[in-house]
């Protein structure tokens, strides 16, 4: 399997990890603005963007091994959605490994259950895997629509998703199935106490796929993680209220290069 990296920019390691049916190039101009403190690896998933599909990455572990191999020891990992579960699950394989985590939409669960009311319904969740069977093009457009929901700059946002989707090929069905099996699957709650690093939790006051209250949850089973919460944003905070976002970003990565130095 070949997986895609971007590397680029100067300073600490950092690797970004992208959504469900998105890539690397998801990031748009944040991307500049990391670049000029950080040296960025930018990761498409497998089978998303222009990394190749590879079976054996059909569960979140065997994904996180998967992307292991870009991982730099020392590298902080900012995750969004789907890539925060992947950032999670590597710190999870490789404690001492990784410098800090940033979660950004991430959830312990992305699926509710009984025990777990801060998730998708499982017959919404349910009803994209079978729509990704009849139209998957539609499905992840559906999908788009979803992450851009409630945002202050819903439109806007979305128009940006709608751009840049297509940029580095479309993604392989394969990857979209799995990755929704992924979601419907991993629950993390029970090793977040086990996953020693700094944290920073973002969350979106209105995200409709990843709800604030999992994102609380999920910071309070961290031992040492910070939660924030962007107002009027929903699921992609970093594209609707960019420069609010980056400058959280830099301090808590600013403050753990100088931890980590020291």
């Amino acid at each position: 399997m070949t997986l895609y990296v971007d590397i680029r920019g100067e300073g600490p390691d950092l690797v970004l990890l992208h959504g469900w049916a998105l890539h690397g190039g998801m990031w748009g101009p944040w991307l500049d603005e990391l670049a000029q403190r950080s040296r960025l690896h930018v990761v498409d998933l497998p089978g998303h963007g222009r990394s190749d599909w590879l079976a054996a990455t059909s569960d979140l572990a065997s994904l996180a091994r998967a992307v292991f191999a870009a991982v730099p020891r020392g590298a902080a990992v900012l995750g969004w959605s789907l890539g925060g579960m992947v950032a999670l699950e590597l710190a999870r394989q490789h404690p001492g490994h990784l410098r800090a985590l940033v979660l950004v939409a991430t959830t312990p669960k992305f699926s509710a259950s009984p025990d777990w009311q801060h998730g998708m319904r499982a017959d919404v969740l349910a009803g994209f895997t079978t729509g990704l069977a009849r139209d998957y093009r539609r499905t992840v457009q559906n999908f788009l629509a979803l992450q851009a929901r409630g945002d202050d700059h819903a439109r806007e946002t979305l128009r940006l998703l709608r751009s840049r989707l297509a940029s580095h090929g479309e993604p392989d069905p394969r990857a979209l199935a799995a990755g929704l099996g992924i979601l419907r699957d991993a629950d993390l709650r029970d090793a977040l106490p086990r996953i020693a690093l700094p944290v920073l939790v973002i969350a979106g006051e209105h995200d409709r796929l990843t709800p604030p209250d999992a994102g609380r949850e999920l910071a309070s089973g961290l031992p040492e993680a910070r939660f924030r919460l962007i107002e009027r944003c929903g699921h992609a905070p970093f594209l609707s209220h960019p420069a609010e976002v980056l400058e959280e970003v830099r301090a808590f990565l600013a403050r753990h290069a100088a931890e980590g130095a020291a």
